[in-house]
């Protein structure tokens, strides 16, 4: 008979867990999951190359009714103990707004009670588990959900359209938070989700739910944009069917319940006109706004406006980014955020695209430019005479090379990786864009002579720009690659596959750039979009600083005057390596009717003067590379001296080092330890000496040693020739193992792959050539007495 402790943990569910809770009246079918994966793995990026890490995954999660989740089991086998899976579960059950968490091994459970005042902790056999009832009891306790009416609402079912799809575990937090705080009487929400997480789809689900129990019966949702209203009626609003109407032309008619409207199609700015007073003050009960944080001034009091007159209704704020300024607050109409799903945690759950940063300093930016006296533009109009910089040019002053240069840095990335990959420019406004299309054209006019809406401009004035604007967000679409544009494209627009974002405008506000971003920020992995970059003439990523800026790049770097851009097969070759949260090496798998907008978002107001110059010499000045830090900060100080600190910090003297160093069976440890540290070794490399062994780098950087070449400490090691012991072939093997460390360090030769590459496969298979040594523990000896040797004179 098999033992209890050699039973897996799939076994110890499939026996004891799955029977525990069915005896309790669980239904299995309806109410029980199992290895809920609830995220969808970090995506990581090396060059072009993008892989997945793991996903967060659960053992059970007990739904009182679909997606409504009471209770969470984490198992564990029977090695060990009942108590085992409590701290995962907890941590999952904080993640997943759940109440309860039980871990099992199969002897019976251990529960903690998130609702308890007194004893949160206690062991049950395995026939006291909870019934459905007095978990959902205790979920209602959690919930602070106290009369039938809020119970009834709040167990109001989701809507299903037959399909697989499913709200993922934030969007269902988001949904059950804001319906309970309605059914509870709160009459202001505001939800904070980053650009790209759905926020369209929450709404409806919470639309549907509270329409569907009878707790709101008329429903206005309101947009800033027709391409939003758009968007909206055609995906998942559809389903709302002939009980929805889109309010045009100021056209009311109250025989709907669901309502879409541009704010400003509900308004003429004249009190006594103005469309919505069609409606009586009570009409409506319920009032979503999307994208709450934008507008100017006139139109934030043009929504203010609408949400005053229908005040008795509850009002919904969605948004990406609260807006915070001395004028405009939306916490202080709608109250904190009832919940927040941020771009950091988006793209930590694998939901959202992480990106790099390429900064691209130009002399004109960098140190200004001042015209000689008596200079005259191309019009003939006298410049004044001053400094001009970044903030001038192309508002005040444009410089026909530097909008060129910028071009040219444009299509020089793009053919570096690829000329079909979609890029939006952002120009500083109208004329900004229109001449930045020209500049981009005439850079690419081996493929603009091939379609001529290879690059497009695309802003509120321009008709045939706007008309393509579907063709360039539909990832089946090639043309057109690239667009530019000033503000029109900053939001609304669901571009899956952009991959290329270009700043070259300057964006003061942290809202507006957060918009940007998220023009990137989305998945789609059929068409091999799983990563962005930005391409930043003007500082405008310094905005990564601001404490309010919440998802930091996976890599940032700064080009100079000589500094071409890297090849996604260039980066791949510098050997960096990347480990997950559990400290586990990453290993990169080979790469796999248009809208009416409205004009909002380019306004031309009178003209002011504006100089056109040209005869200007532009150039890419050299400036240093930017680093992020193991929690994805910048790295504003030297590298050396923050190297230097972080590895003192570990090891207090060089003698501390040394010990570990010696010691450590395997070098990649210590490296990973320094790693997890924040200590960015492939980006010191860079910095101080790609020849020089790691272990040299940390002695030099932290404790000032005379460093030696990887190529030199293999040179000495042949000078002493310490491998006589072995035969012909085996020395033969220990040579190459050499030369593989003077080229590459280290990390690589520890790594019993590297038998399986060039020039090891020359002396047999991996097994064949451990068998040479006598077998592995006597390969990895010769191993560990070759990098003994290696460091001897340490």
């Amino acid at each position: 008979m098999i033992s209890k402790k050699d039973l897996s943990e799939r076994d110890i569910c499939t026996k004891f867990i799955t029977p525990a809770l069915e005896q309790a009246g669980w239904d299995m079918q309806k109410q029980v999951r199992e290895e809920v994966g609830f995220t969808d793995g970090r995506i990581y990026v090396k060059g072009n190359l993008t892989t997945r890490g793991k996903r967060k995954r659960a053992d059970y999660i007990l739904y009182y009714k679909p997606n409504i989740p009471v209770a969470i089991i984490e198992a564990k086998d029977n090695k060990h103990s009942v108590m085992a899976g409590i701290q995962q579960g907890l941590d999952y059950a904080a993640i997943l707004d759940i109440p309860t968490v039980f871990s099992s091994n199969g002897d019976g459970f251990y529960e903690h009670d998130r609702t308890s005042s007194g004893k949160i902790e206690r062991e049950l056999s395995l026939d006291e588990f909870p019934t459905p009832e007095q978990l959902w009891e205790r979920y209602k306790r959690y919930k602070g959900i106290t009369t039938p009416e809020a119970e009834r609402i709040s167990a109001q079912d989701y809507f299903f359209d037959g399909t697989s799809r499913n709200p993922r575990y934030y969007q269902q937090i988001a949904i059950n938070r804001t319906v309970e705080a309605i059914a509870k009487g709160q009459q202001r929400i505001l939800l904070t989700m980053a650009t790209g997480t759905g926020k369209t789809y929450t709404a409806f689900q919470i639309i549907h739910r509270l329409w569907k129990a009878g707790a709101k019966k008329r429903i206005l949702f309101l947009a800033d944009r027709n391409a939003l209203i758009d968007q909206t009626r055609r995906g998942d609003f559809r389903h709302f069917k002939d009980k929805m109407t889109v309010i045009k032309q100021k056209k009311i008619d109250k025989s709907y319940e669901i309502y879409l409207a541009l704010y400003q199609g509900l308004t003429n700015y004249d009190e006594d006109k103005d469309a919505y007073r069609e409606f009586s003050e009570d009409f409506f009960d319920l009032i979503v706004i999307d994208e709450c944080h934008r507008g100017s001034a006139s139109e934030d009091s043009a929504w203010r406006e609408i949400l005053e007159y229908f005040k008795t209704a509850t009002h919904i704020g969605l948004t990406a980014t609260p807006k915070e300024t001395d004028t405009v607050s939306n916490t202080e109409y709608f109250g904190d955020p009832i919940y927040t799903y941020s771009l950091k945690q988006g793209i930590q759950d694998g939901f959202l695209a992480p990106y790099k940063v390429l900064r691209v300093g130009l002399n004109v930016d960098l140190e200004g430019w001042r015209p000689e006296a008596g200079k005259t533009d191309k019009n003939g109009q006298l410049i004044d005479d001053r400094i001009y910089n970044r903030r001038d040019y192309d508002k005040s002053l444009v410089i026909d090379e530097r909008t060129e240069a910028v071009a040219n840095k444009i299509t020089e990335y793009l053919s570096k990786t690829n000329r079909f990959d979609k890029a939006i420019v952002f120009c500083v406004d109208i004329d900004h864009a229109q001449r930045m299309r020209a500049a981009l054209a005439n850079a690419n006019s081996d493929l603009m002579t091939q379609n001529p809406k290879y690059v497009m401009q695309i802003t509120g004035d321009n008709d045939e720009g706007k008309r393509e604007l579907d063709n360039f967000i539909n990832p089946e679409e090639r043309y057109p690659v690239i667009t530019t544009t000033s503000k029109l494209m900053t939001t609304g627009v669901d571009a899956q596959t952009c991959k290329l974002i270009v700043l070259d405008s300057n964006i003061g506000s942290m809202t507006e750039f957060k918009q940007i971003i998220g023009r990137g920020t989305r998945i789609n992995e059929e068409f091999g979009k799983t990563f962005f970059t930005i391409l930043d003439f003007r500082n405008v990523t310094d905005l990564f600083a601001d404490p309010d800026f919440d998802g930091d790049p996976v890599r940032v770097k700064e080009l100079g005057d000589d500094d071409n851009f890297e090849t996604p097969e260039e980066e791949i070759a510098e050997g960096e390596t990347f480990t997950d949260d559990t400290g586990e090496e990453i290993i990169f798998d080979p790469p796999t009717a248009p809208p009416e907008i409205i004009t909002g978002g380019d306004i031309i107001s009178e003209p002011r003067t504006k100089y056109y110059v040209n005869g200007v010499n532009v150039a890419v000045l050299n400036e240093r590379i930017q680093y992020m830090d193991g929690n994805g900060k910048l790295i504003t100080g030297s590298l050396k001296d923050y190297t230097r600190q972080k590895v003192r910090e570990q090891y207090h003297s060089l003698d501390d080092f040394l010990n570990k160093w010696n010691s450590a069976v395997k070098k990649q440890a210590i490296i990973d330890e320094l790693t997890e540290q924040g200590v960015v070794l492939e980006n010191l490399k860079e910095a101080i000496g790609k020849e020089m062994d790691i272990f040299d780098m940390i002695c030099h950087t932290a404790f000032d040693q005379p460093p030696l070449t990887r190529a030199e400490r293999a040179k000495q090691v042949r000078k002493r020739d310490v491998f006589t012991q072995y035969g012909e072939q085996a020395r033969q093997v220990l040579n190459a193992l050499l030369d593989k460390y003077a080229d590459e360090g280290i990390d690589n030769i520890e790594d019993i792959k590297v038998l399986m590459v060039n020039p090891f496969d020359q002396f047999g298979t991996p097994t064949e050539i451990i068998k040479l040594f006598g077998g592995k523990s006597q390969y990895l000896q010769a191993l560990t007495q070759l990098e003994q040797a290696l460091y001897q004179a340490a």
